[in-house]
């Protein structure tokens, strides 16, 4: 009877053993499949264009260059479509987004596709793209860098508020709006303006293949509609995504049928952080009041 009972004891011992590494055989296996969806793949699956959407005000975003990256190295990604809706953004915004878009163009097409405004910073993503596509009432163009700031000390007077500011020095924090704009800040500040539409304008003219005279006489802050655009140089074809996946097949041999893949950017945490800031910071807060920086955008007096 001892022996039974032994043998019953080591027989459950061996059972409970079984159950566990089955379990953290299936954890493993689940987790593996996580990893590799949370890059952009499926095992697997059939070759894919990937699917861009940049839209609203252009920020830097961590997550969207780490998106990128990965798709930069999907072997199943064969295109990407960058479809642009914005009315521009911060500088360093377009700057890191055409900078991952050229990253992406190293291993694959990259076409825009423009929607109804694809304006100041939105236009320097576009020239990220190997093929700009827009539609006819596309406004595009606005190449230009801005600043701005206010004087209110004129309103703090009446209001019998005065400032006290100590700084390091006199160009410290200017322009902002508890002192007035000296001439001295205001020449080194559009020395940075025109330093950064320098850049603008030449990103236009090597990307474009424009001359840079050419583009300098464009790059007066005017906007464009599609069809200006397009007699100018700024872009490629009138059209949406099916005059895109056209160029794709007649150029790279891309098959039209292929199926498109949206570019997941950031996942479940990326999802909460956007529910955080949907209910407490923009409700609070106009993301353009919280800028500390300098923007290309159309039509700056809009919140």
């Amino acid at each position: 009877m001892t022996l039974d009972a032994d043998q019953v004891i080591d027989r459950r011992r061996l059972k409970r053993g079984l159950v566990f590494w089955r379990v953290a055989a299936v954890v493993a296996i689940v987790a593996a499949i996580v990893a590799v969806v949370g890059r952009g793949g499926v095992p697997f699956a059939r070759d894919y264009v990937a699917r861009l959407e940049v839209s609203g005000f252009i920020l830097d975003d961590p997550w969207r260059e780490r998106a990128l990256a990965d798709l930069a190295g999907d072997s199943r990604a064969r295109a990407l479509l960058v479809r642009i809706d914005s009315p521009g953004g911060t500088m360093v915004g377009a700057e890191t987004l055409f900078g991952a878009l050229r990253h992406v163009a190293e291993r694959m097409p990259v076409v825009a596709i423009m929607g109804e405004l694809s304006t100041s910073a939105a236009y320097f993503v576009a020239l990220g793209a190997d093929h700009i596509v827009g539609r006819a009432g596309t406004l595009t163009g606005s190449i230009g860098v801005i600043l701005q700031s206010a004087d209110i000390t004129g309103l703090l007077d009446k209001l019998g508020v005065k400032p006290e500011i100590v700084k390091s020095r006199p160009l410290k924090a200017q322009p902002n709006p508890f002192e007035p704009f000296s001439p001295e800040a205001r020449e080194v500040t559009r020395t940075v303006i025109l330093d950064l539409h320098e850049l603008f304008v030449q990103t236009v003219a090597e990307r474009r293949a424009l001359a840079p005279e050419q583009v300098a006489l464009l790059a007066d802050g005017r906007i464009f509609s599609g069809r200006q655009a397009q007699a100018h140089g700024l872009i490629d074809v009138l059209g949406g995504e099916a005059e895109a996946r056209a160029w794709l097949h007649e150029v790279h041999d891309i098959p039209v049928t292929l199926p498109t893949q949206e570019v997941s950017i950031g996942g479940e945490t990326r999802f909460l952080d956007g529910i955080v800031e949907g209910v407490f910071g923009k409700t609070l807060f106009s993301e353009r009041l919280m800028l500390d920086g300098l923007v290309s955008l159309w039509h700056p007096d809009l919140l």
